[in-house]
């Protein structure tokens, strides 16, 4: 297994932690498994308390498998996260009485700005909270009682899209709108986790809060 995402509730106050925990893991396995859905990578999900994590020790360097056992592609590159919230909407996920009810100011939208509904509605980014930007249907797992569940994490190759970075790493004197003005090439190529998941695809985690053992479950989703 290698680490993921390691996030701290102070660092993204806009989700909701289990009682008593403050810190989320998530690790998977580099492997592209066929007994996934598009041959996709296993995660697993940790809830801790970050005093407890932290007087147990931590390592000097992240786990990584031995050479020849994985795809590099799925290892994530170090790096760190700069929380920065957005208000998104669905996506292909938006009922189609209520996509009909709209299609005129969204076609509105595409005229002026060049972009359809989907394009902008979500991020489809690294993120916590808010809507999976499918690219495919939507296929929302329901968990063993038969509850939807909620997007928790998306973990995707998209960082080098650049129109959701947060602004302290678009480039300077940028003055359009962050989803109207991808990030230069120097900035994104130094950025992020570098991930290829399939045809610069995604993983999504979902999480049942309806449950007391919360359980989780993820989606791949690609291009």
């Amino acid at each position: 297994m290698v680490p993921v995402i390691q996030l701290f509730a102070r660092d993204a106050p806009w989700v909701e932690f289990p009682p008593g925990k403050d810190l989320a893991q998530l690790v998977w396995c580099p492997l592209e498994h066929d007994e996934e859905p598009g041959g996709s990578v296993v995660p697993r999900l940790y809830w801790r308390d970050e005093a407890e994590t932290g007087a147990r020790g931590t390592l000097s360097d992240a786990p990584v498998p031995r050479e020849g056992e994985y795809g590099e592609d799925l290892v994530p590159r170090p790096c760190t996260v700069s929380p920065t919230p957005a208000v998104e909407y669905p996506g292909y996920d938006l009922p189609d009485e209520l996509l009909t009810t709209l299609l005129p100011r969204l076609e509105q939208l595409q005229d002026r700005f060049g972009l359809w509904y989907t394009e902008v509605a979500s991020a489809l980014q690294n993120k916590a909270g808010g809507y999976p930007a499918w690219t495919q249907s939507p296929d929302w797992p329901h968990c063993g009682a038969g509850h939807r569940m909620e997007h928790l994490f998306s973990v995707t190759s998209e960082v080098a899209y650049g129109r959701w970075l947060p602004l302290d790493e678009h480039e300077p004197g940028t003055t359009q709108p962050q989803w109207q003005a991808p990030a230069a090439e120097d900035i994104v190529d130094t950025i992020g986790p570098e991930l290829m998941l399939g045809d610069m695809g995604g993983v999504y985690i979902f999480l049942c809060r309806r449950c007391p053992d919360l359980p989780y479950a993820h989606r791949f989703d690609c291009h």
